[in-house]
């Protein structure tokens, strides 16, 4: 299957992309106008930032408990990664395995050549060849895509509008006269306002490139009714999945190939899109195939 352009999926995601830009500009705007010193406005974005752009990647494997695996360990999936691999155009990415009941996986890593692809031993367990390559073939649509980086740069300032929201003193000279502390009202009325907004255009974007993902998938695998079988079975399977598992890795659900979360306020905020949609899709992927 040829990798084609999805236009219609990509005008939605620059338009929230967009409508992102637009907020953290007018949010940038706030923070100088409510703030004593750009210097430190520069500092702490800088260093925020930093930290997020180039360790953000190690933080989520060390999250899930995954190490990094070689060959001798795990040949059939080193086998799966490196051929899928090169049916994607891209360098093969390290190879990751989180000791979890959870089945899911995940990439992770700013670039093409500093990718992980994490998968846990419960997804080993549970999913044939055919269903784990689909997977497998997801994240490195992921990868390619450059969605880690996309996310991680797209979530920056919502992340710094969370430290203010918390640090709030920090900006607007700490209140220390009546001026100063409307200054550090408005930036913490900004922040909160930016926090919500962005909260739910992350997710949004964060479920376009879902479906790219899994329209990158079927591409590179050439069989987009595995991967529609493996969200199936995975999406059951956590049922199954003890409730302690769930609460300890619920924060990776961005990362995941499916999220942990289940329920209908979870579905409401979650970063992906719901697995029947997802089936839905594969499978008209999968009737072009037929057809073509």
């Amino acid at each position: 299957m040829e990798w084609k352009t999805d236009w219609g999926l990509r005008g939605r995601m620059f338009f929230t992309m967009f409508l992102l830009a637009a907020l953290y500009i007018v949010f940038i705007g706030v923070l100088l106008w409510t703030s004593q010193s750009y210097l430190l406005i520069a500092v702490v974005m800088s260093i925020f930032l930093f930290v997020q752009y180039f360790f953000s990647d190690k933080l989520a494997l060390k999250s899930m408990g995954a190490r990094e695996v070689d060959e001798s360990e795990y040949p059939e999936l080193h086998g799966m990664v490196s051929r899928l691999s090169q049916q994607a155009d891209l360098p093969k990415p390290t190879v990751a395995v989180a000791d979890t009941r959870t089945p899911n996986a995940f990439a992770t890593g700013r670039s093409k050549k500093t990718a992980t692809v994490a998968v846990t031993t419960g997804l080993l367990q549970t999913l044939d060849q055919e269903e784990l390559e689909g997977v497998l073939a997801h994240e490195l649509a992921h990868v390619k895509n450059r969605d880690v980086m996309v996310m991680t740069i797209a979530s920056f300032l919502s992340t710094i509008a969370m430290l203010i929201l918390r640090w709030g003193f920090l900006f607007g000279g700490g209140g220390r006269n009546r001026q100063g502390g409307a200054q550090v009202l408005v930036a913490i009325v900004a922040s909160l306002v930016v926090w919500i907004v962005s909260f739910f255009l992350i997710r949004a974007l964060s479920r376009y490139r879902e479906y790219a993902a899994d329209r990158g998938a079927a591409a590179i695998t050439g069989k987009p009714a595995a991967l529609a079988s493996a969200l199936l079975t995975i999406d059951n399977r956590m049922d199954k999945v003890p409730k302690e598992d769930m609460r300890s890795q619920s924060e990776m659900n961005a990362f995941f190939i499916i999220p942990i979360d289940k329920g209908v306020v979870a579905r409401l905020f979650s970063t992906h899109p719901s697995t029947e949609r997802r089936v839905e899709r594969l499978q008209q992927i999968a009737g072009q195939q037929e057809t073509a």
